[in-house]
């Protein structure tokens, strides 16, 4: 159902030739990205006073546990460059370790590992931590990604290194963008969809950006982590 309701409200050309998503002809194209930057400065810094004290609050909280409040994880930026993607910790302390040993030793999340980049249920997450990533808060300090030019509110999810082999031949429309806080994959379906979707939908958006479109999926992205919350 989400699904078709992202479908219903966000129409683009597809990229493969196939039925499915066409944006308005009238809508405003990123020539040169600056439109979207602008943008892009001018929303963080609306938002900066009304998150800060957010971020904080639940920094405080994080901290608790005694380790560190924030997580700076390395992913791929625009034309391949690695930056520091910023999250509030949501993970034991260990979670490398504790990774690696699960993945040791049973093969059939090993598999599913290499296969999605994700786990379900996953152990290394906390019970606080479960909250953060239900309601996307975990993602607030991203806005700083945000005003250094490194992330977008609006693009391809930013992926770690390992990730880019299952983009393929697609992987040009992973370089060609900034990576996003919200994107495509995360209004249509986010956990229910393949990898080749998520990749699908890259391209996608890539082909069809304009403010209009990005204005849309910020609207759908309210709605969605409003129903998630509200389950």
């Amino acid at each position: 159902m989400k699904s078709l309701r992202m479908n219903e409200a966000i129409k683009m050309t597809p990229a493969d030739g196939q039925a499915g998503i066409r944006t308005d002809a009238h809508s405003v194209r990123f020539h040169q990205g600056a439109l979207k930057r602008a943008f892009d400065l001018v929303f963080a810094l609306m938002l900066l006073p009304i998150i800060a004290p957010v971020i904080l609050a639940l920094a405080i909280a994080v901290k608790r546990d005694g380790g560190p409040a924030f997580f700076g994880h390395r992913r791929v930026g625009r034309d391949g460059k690695l930056f520091r993607c910023w999250k509030i910790r949501t993970m034991v302390v260990d979670a490398d370790r504790k990774l690696s040993d699960l993945l040791a030793s049973d093969p059939q999340i090993a598999a599913k590992w290499q296969r999605d980049f994700k786990l379900d249920r996953d152990p290394r997450t906390t019970s606080f931590g479960q909250f953060l990533r239900e309601t996307s808060l975990d993602e607030l300090p991203q806005i700083w990604n945000v005003l250094t030019g490194e992330m977008s509110f609006v693009g391809p999810r930013p992926v770690v290194p390992d990730e880019l082999k299952k983009y393929g031949a697609q992987v040009w429309a992973y370089h060609a963008c900034v990576p996003g806080i919200t994107g495509l994959w995360q209004v249509s379906g986010r956990n229910d969809i393949s990898y080749d979707e998520r990749v699908r939908l890259d391209a996608l958006y890539l082909q069809n950006k304009s403010l209009m479109l990005d204005l849309k999926v910020l609207a759908m992205t309210v709605i969605s982590v409003a129903g998630r919350t509200g389950k």
